[in-house]
């Protein structure tokens, strides 16, 4: 019986061991609920609705580049694109107007599922973040998304010092903008798990 809770021990020593280094520890968690994201979805895949979309999220990021540049706290950038909601809608209903369309708009702040995805030199794990949908007609086109906060997609800066300066720890920091290595790629699975 000694024999085999040593035997125990020894194993859970020896696997503590190798995955200590990959588990999300130091608060990489927060990866999710430090993160806004925006979505626009275009009302169908046609060139002009593509096209319409990009312009549509060109206006947005103008607007809310101003609003957001020097935030450094999501709590803020949250109150800020709350607050900003009815003239985001305006200002993609007054696009789609000047394109040409009637297309209907609607605007909010929500959590959603994503996938896997890289941006600007950053990945981010798949699982639930807060983001701004913008709905575009019907919303059965693709779709067009980036990080608002930090603000990645609305800055020329760094990623790594944009996600330094909004309060990204260094473990936070190197999860996602060094994702090449396999162990990253655990690393995001087990994010993932720990999330879902």
């Amino acid at each position: 019986m000694i024999k085999r809770g040593i035997l125990i021990f020894c194993i859970i020593t020896v696997l503590l061991t190798v995955f200590m280094p990959i588990l999300p520890l130091q608060g990489e968690g927060e990866v999710y609920n430090e993160t806004i994201r925006l979505h626009v979805l275009a009302n169908s895949d046609s060139q002009k609705d593509q096209e319409l979309k990009l312009k549509i999220k060109d206006e947005i990021l103008k607007l809310l580049a101003v609003r957001l540049e020097n935030v450094n706290d999501k709590d803020t950038a949250l109150r800020i694109i709350k607050e900003s909601i009815s003239e985001i809608q305006q200002t993609a209903k007054n696009e789609i107007s000047s394109q040409g369309y009637n297309y209907p708009c609607t605007v909010s702040v929500t959590e959603e599922k994503y996938p896997e995805k890289e941006y600007n030199g950053v990945t981010l794990p798949s699982g639930k973040y807060l983001s701004l949908r913008v709905l575009i007609g019907n919303a059965e086109g693709q779709n067009w998304w980036c990080v608002l906060f930090p603000t990645l997609c609305t800055t020329n800066a760094k990623p790594k010092q944009k996600l330094k300066e909004a309060g990204f720890t260094e473990p936070q920091i190197r999860i996602l903008t060094e994702d090449d290595s396999p162990r990253y790629k655990l690393r995001f699975k087990i994010l993932e798990i720990f999330n879902g």
